[in-house]
């Protein structure tokens, strides 16, 4: 019987000189799963996706992907995993088409203009086959690397931050894409600053410093940060927040459109400063915490500054 966990990696431990880029890693995927990994940039995200799929050796740390020994066996680990990077890295002066040729052949798939035309129907690019890579608007990019990594059929997607300056409409259409892909039995471990795409995942990983901090659905990781939140709406929002950050039991106040949310880890302490501010000049309502609070909330306890 095949292993139930796609990814079982403990310990994984990456330095350069002095600093560690990620920090004693445990992480375990279930096969055929949506994993979303997020963090700020530079927590060590894309640094562990590529020890995962073998082109980073970790310094320290044990486990599989995919059944294989993550430190013995990165070369058979390379042959199952398909890794969208976070840059285009695809040749704009050859067409679609000849782009996944191209990476038909470093697979050496079998029967490659089979898998080249099965490839372009997949993802809706047959209509635009002889179109040049680099002519292509950034949603149309995305699918042809989507289709790139899917080429050689592997069971495991590392997908770096895929939806990165793709319009709204391209990113729908590309989780669809990637729900039925894990319906079908593919497994998917996927970085995104995007809270809406965090929602859309089987479960999460967040990592800070290297560090995995959150690990489990989303309803999970908001009981497991036991954060309460107040959202105040009203004038002055930007002088209250300033005034709020100063007071005792506050850990945030974060503007959320025309709204502020209040957030503390002691629901009476914060209760307790918050009521002579919950005058009539603003409306006060306890509300459910959300993913954006509990991440923000992550970074500011750990000292650390959001995405850039």
């Amino acid at each position: 019987m095949a292993d139930p966990l796609a990814i079982d990696v403990r310990g994984m431990t990456k330095r350069f000189g002095g600093r560690t880029a990620v920090n004693q890693m445990d992480l375990q995927v279930q096969r055929g799963e949506v994993c979303g990994f997020l963090g700020p940039n530079g927590s060590g995200k894309t640094t562990f996706l590529r020890m995962l799929c073998g082109l980073l050796r970790p310094d320290a740390g044990s486990g599989t992907c995919l059944g294989y020994d993550v430190i013995g066996q990165s070369e058979a680990i390379q042959r199952e995993v398909g890794y969208m990077t976070q840059r285009f890295s695809f040749w704009e002066d050859l067409t679609i088409a000849e782009n996944l040729d191209f990476v038909a052949r470093m697979y050496a798939v079998p029967d490659r203009r089979r898998a080249v035309r099965e490839g372009l129907e997949r993802l809706g690019l047959s209509r635009r086959r002889h179109q040049l890579a680099g002519q292509l608007s950034g949603g149309w990019k995305q699918r042809l690397a989507l289709a790139a990594c899917l080429i050689h059929q592997p069971q495991l997607l590392l997908l770096d931050e895929p939806t990165a300056g793709v319009d709204p409409k391209a990113r729908r259409d590309f989780w669809e894409e990637i729900h039925q892909l894990a319906g079908q039995g593919l497994t998917f471990l996927i970085t995104t600053h995007y809270m809406d795409e965090a929602e859309r995942c089987h479960r999460l990983a967040y990592i800070l410093d290297g560090r995995l901090l959150a690990h489990g659905t989303a309803t999970e990781v908001i009981r497991q940060a036991r954060l309460t939140t107040w959202s105040v709406r009203g004038p002055r929002l930007p002088q209250l927040a300033e005034r709020l950050r100063a007071l005792p039991g506050v850990r945030q106040a974060a503007s959320f459109g025309t709204t502020l949310h209040v957030s503390g880890d002691d629901a009476a302490a914060l209760e307790q400063t918050i009521a002579p501010l919950r005058t009539q000049e603003h409306e006060w309502r306890r509300i459910e915490s959300g993913l954006e609070d509990v991440f923000i909330h992550l970074m500011d306890r750990s000292g650390t500054q959001g995405p850039s």
